[in-house]
């Protein structure tokens, strides 16, 4: 999770509320035949829909309104593409979660593109994800995203080596802050650290599989997870100054949203490898901010985190969550921000990570009432 940017959200006011709710009925997945096909990546032909050889070449055909959906379906296989939906009512289906890949290895510390010769420029944090959603209205179903960056090889270095790159961070889907109303189902996301983007707009994950271990879900975004796995990987070193091997969630949501990241009935599992009490829910992520009066770490961005009836296994630790530091007017990272300075709670978590402790605080059961899936997606039905 990058720590250098400039934050579009500013403050306005908001309260801390809660949630909670029934399940909705789950559909079938969406299968060639059940759905007319605009386009298909690939020689694989249907009834419908055009062939094209790429995904970005299938997206440029899309029409630029949007005002209908545009069915772009992936057979099996992997697509090795960077790619970025900037077109409204964008739907890619694949053959399977498991049998359609999209996979790229973008990185942080790669130097920029178009970048001088001999220049330090980066391409930071942002610009790496595999894919990347500005646009309204997209889905996505029955696929997986994957940032194929070598986290593990680069994490095994020791810190000095010549081989060891700076800025690991990896991101393999990124809702911009010109998406609104992303929904994801029977959806895997492959990455390390910082494997979901949730920069901007509403998302929801009905059904999938999210992976990483540092601040593998952030950003300053809406999103709801239902009946979803949340899986910690492992670091790839067992130094013993490592400390955590990483952190769930790293928030940045912005005070006058009153929901960020919300995880409903989900089971958060650890891969093999991943020791116990090793992996906080999450960390308060202050971005640091260009003001007028200098760049430091956004005060107002109150991270917001909630897990309700989810399962946790044994790497969530007692404490449950951890501080995270935050860039000072001095430019220095001497701010400590702590968790009870965000939003962040639990309701009836289950398992041999749960625990409830003055640090792990819990929503009331009438705190709880006042969340519905209605109120977190504010209004927007994802239809599935």
């Amino acid at each position: 999770m990058a720590t250098n940017t400039t934050s579009p959200f500013r403050l306005l006011s908001g309260a801390l509320v809660a949630l909670a709710l029934p399940l909705i009925a789950l559909s079938a997945c969406a299968t060639p035949s059940a759905l007319t096909i605009d386009a298909v990546v690939g020689k694989v032909q249907f009834k419908s829909g055009k062939a094209y050889p790429t995904i970005a070449d299938a997206l440029a055909a899309a029409p630029e309104d949007g005002t209908d959906r545009y069915v772009i379906y992936l057979p099996e296989g992997r697509y090795e593409e960077k790619v970025l939906v900037s077109k409204p009512n964008i739907h890619l289906i694949g053959a399977g979660r498991d049998k359609t890949i999209i996979r790229y290895g973008d990185y942080a510390g790669m130097p920029a593109p178009g970048a001088a010769p001999g220049s330090s420029e980066t391409m930071g944090t942002f610009a790496t994800a595999t894919l990347t959603v500005e646009a309204t209205d997209f889905r996505a179903e029955n696929l997986t995203i994957e940032n194929s960056f070598d986290f593990l090889a680069q994490d095994a270095l020791p810190k000095d080596h010549t081989d060891r790159v700076n800025g690991m961070q990896a991101v393999a889907l990124e809702t911009g802050l010109g998406s609104d109303r992303s929904a994801f189902r029977n959806v895997r996301l492959l990455g390390y650290q910082d494997t979901l983007f949730v920069q901007g707009g509403r998302s929801y994950f009905l059904d999938s599989v999210i992976e990483g271990n540092v601040d593998f879900i952030f950003g300053a975004g809406q999103a709801l997870f239902e009946n979803s796995d949340i899986v910690t990987r492992p670091r790839g070193t067992e130094r013993a100054d490592l400390g955590y091997v990483g952190y769930v969630t790293a928030p940045s949501t912005d005070i006058s949203n009153e929901f960020g990241l919300v995880f409903l009935n989900c089971r958060l599992l650890k891969a093999e490898g991943v020791p116990a009490n090793s992996s906080p829910l999450g960390r308060p992520w202050h971005p640091t901010t260009t003001f007028a009066d200098g760049r430091y770490a956004d005060p107002d961005a109150i991270g917001a985190a909630v897990f309700i009836r989810s399962y946790m296994d044994e790497h969530i630790p007692a404490e449950g969550w951890a501080s995270m530091r935050g860039t000072s007017r001095d430019g220095t990272k001497s701010t400590v921000f702590t968790p009870e300075s965000a939003r962040f709670f639990e309701y009836e978590s289950h398992g041999p990570g749960a625990a409830v402790n003055p640090q792990r605080r819990q929503l009331s059961s009438e705190q709880v009432k006042r969340f519905t899936r209605e109120r977190i997606l504010a209004g927007w039905n994802p239809g599935f």
